[in-house]
């Protein structure tokens, strides 16, 4: 038996996103869990413009290996924009 939904459970707070964080929401989904917690975490709780939506559209085309190295072993992305995300993300997560 399934059970209920509950106010204030992830399904409900996947319901009230706007359709374009819902997306970018499941693009979240990765091979690792780990990068699958931190960037779900990440966006559910940061309000985001569109250009950081887009940048982190963007870091998410990247194989999770490197992701995992930029979000878990220190290593930085060449592109200052991205820099500056993960940072971002790093700071929030830690």
């Amino acid at each position: 038996m399934a059970a209920a939904l509950t106010a204030g459970s992830p399904a409900d707070a996947t319901v009230a996103l706007d359709p374009q964080l819902r997306r970018l929401l499941w693009r979240c989904r990765r091979g690792m869990k780990e990068l699958d917690v931190l960037f779900e975490r990440f966006v559910r709780a940061t309000p985001l413009t569109g250009e950081e939506r887009w940048l982190l559209e963007v870091l998410l085309e990247r194989p999770d290996p490197l992701l995992a190295a930029y979000l878990l072993g220190g290593e930085a992305p060449e592109d200052p924009r991205l820099e500056r995300l993960v940072t971002r993300i790093r700071t929030y997560v830690a």
